[in-house]
């Protein structure tokens, strides 16, 4: 009986220790089985690849024990703590269905499963951008298109409004030289279209000014008087010349370590002066030809700034020994870009290029170091980078170009039609004394400035529509002698045939930097 009673009071005493666990391991199975949430992945969505392949899998169970299968099949995925993504290939278009499954912890626990069924859509919104209208330099562009099936359009990485026909319209600043407009469907597929924006240049009748000259009241005065006389209404002052001085006390640390800079004038104060007057001023910047620069960097080492010789030497071609820097050399890009950016942060309101372009002379003379595209579009490319930063403070940006690169693009690597692209206007050189006899089926050019100028004008008005449709021409005319004499009559003659062809600006040049005004008429 003894023992019968042991046994029956032990009984409970097992009992319980069997069922304590059991007791503590039920509310802990509801604690350890693992949740799995697909947050960004509602039952039913339609999504494009990359939001299924961005998609993440929230759970706080053994990620590395999980099991996902898409459609059935499993499909490889990334994991961390607390997270799993699909790693394999985007799913193709249509439905599909998704499977994700966290063992619980012990495993005898039931496991944390979650199911989605999808629909991946692989078409992006229609998106059609009209061509934006162009406008004068800081005055906002309008922006205007239409959107099919789209949920929201950014321009300019700000929301557009959509209306009930999907036809969207917003205003970006004018200085912008390029506009991206998106369109996002629910999905999240992107419709994306780079759209230009160009500047329309108001115009102008303006005479070349070096910064020496500029110093100079014997020089500079008449020019004021000009102004003031109505018969120019523009000043292109040299910013960086053939010589690769810099007028003005240049800030650019390139500058300042190769001592390009001079302290001819004060460019803030001329160009404030200048615009009291009602003045325009343009900078002009020679780019590539550059001798100060082309030195400096032979004799520290950067010799891939310079322009060589197939021997590896400078290339001299009758411009000196160290003429030429190497358009295709990023520093020396770069270099040029950041003057034009700080002439257009002074107040200059135009930068105009001179020497953008390759030495004349045999090219397979020359070499350039670096240069992994043709002359011609590195050329533009280099034009194409400067636009957005002189832009961005309110200037516009020209490129002086040689009469020939209408009709001989790749003798100096000017292509007119990409150069339109990236540029506001094009400057052509078309003094008639540079131009051969017979040229344009002009006898002696030289002696007929009208015939020459119109024709040749003519082909560079055509091949800047050809580029964009928005770029303008505005010609170097010649003011200055070489054969025969050009006086009034001579430079007049030039500004009529521009104006033949429906080209009403000009800019005038003489070295020496002196104007008969005879030649003008008010404007």
């Amino acid at each position: 009986m003894f023992a019968r009673s042991s046994v029956r009071k032990r009984l409970p005493v097992l009992g319980a220790a069997v069922l304590a666990p059991i007791g503590i391991l039920i509310p802990l199975a509801v604690v350890l089985r693992p949740e799995v949430t697909v947050p960004a992945l509602s039952e039913g969505a339609t999504v494009s690849p990359e939001a299924v392949s961005r998609m993440e899998i929230a759970t706080n169970g053994n990620t590395a024990e999980a099991q996902v299968r898409l459609d059935g099949a499993p499909v490889p995925f990334e994991h961390g703590d607390g997270w799993i993504r699909l790693a394999g290939p985007a799913p193709a278009a249509g439905p599909h269905k998704v499977e994700i499954e966290v063992p619980g912890s012990p495993a005898v626990l039931p496991s944390g499963t979650v199911t989605r069924s999808f629909t991946v859509d692989v078409t992006p919104p229609g998106l059609v951008v009209e061509p934006v209208a162009a406008v004068h330099a800081q005055v906002p562009a309008a922006v205007r298109g239409q959107v099919t099936d789209a949920h929201s359009v950014l321009v300019h990485g700000k929301p557009a409004q959509v209306g009930p026909d999907g036809r969207f319209a917003a205003m970006v600043p004018g200085q912008v030289s390029e506009v991206v407009v998106e369109a996002r469907d629910g999905a999240g597929n992107v419709a994306a279209h780079k759209v230009p924006v160009a500047i329309r240049h108001p115009g102008m009748r303006a005479v070349h000014m070096s910064a020496l000259a500029w110093s100079s009241p014997a020089l500079r005065e008449p020019v004021m008087r000009m102004a003031a006389e109505k018969l120019i209404d523009t000043v292109q002052l040299d910013v960086k010349d053939e010589s690769g001085e810099i007028g003005y006390l240049s800030e650019v640390p390139l500058a300042k370590e190769i001592q390009a800079t001079r302290d001819h004038y004060d460019a803030r104060a001329t160009v404030d002066e200048l615009h009291k007057a009602g003045v325009r001023v343009v900078a002009r910047v020679v780019a590539f030809r550059d001798p100060i620069l082309a030195e400096a960097s032979w004799g520290n080492g950067n010799r891939d700034r310079v322009v060589q010789k197939a021997d590896g030497q400078p290339w001299t071609g009758g411009y000196g020994k160290y003429a030429f820097t190497n358009f295709a050399d990023p520093s020396v890009r770069q270099y040029n870009v950041d003057i034009a950016e700080e002439a257009a942060a002074l107040g200059f309101d135009d930068i105009l290029y001179d020497y953008v372009r390759r030495p004349d002379g045999k090219l397979g003379e020359m070499r350039f170091p670096g240069l992994k595209v043709s002359p011609e579009q590195s050329i533009a490319d280099f034009v194409g980078e400067t636009q957005p930063k002189v832009r961005a403070h309110g200037a516009v940006l020209g490129a002086s170009v040689f009469g020939i690169a209408a009709t001989r693009p790749e003798q100096i690597a000017q292509d007119i039609r990409l150069l339109a692209k990236h540029s506001d206007y094009v400057a052509p050189m078309v003094y008639p004394s540079h131009w051969g006899p017979g040229e344009y089926q002009v006898a002696d050019p030289e002696s007929q400035p009208f015939d020459i100028t119109q024709r040749s004008l003519a082909d560079f008005e055509r091949l800047t529509a050809e580029g964009d449709g928005q770029t303008v021409v505005i010609p170097w005319l010649q003011a200055f002698s070489l054969k025969r004499t050009y006086g009034a009559e001579e430079v007049r003659a030039q500004i009529k045939a521009a104006e033949a062809v429906g080209i009403k600006s000009f800019l005038l040049w003489n070295a020496a930097c002196k104007y008969d005004a005879a030649g003008l008429k008010p404007g």
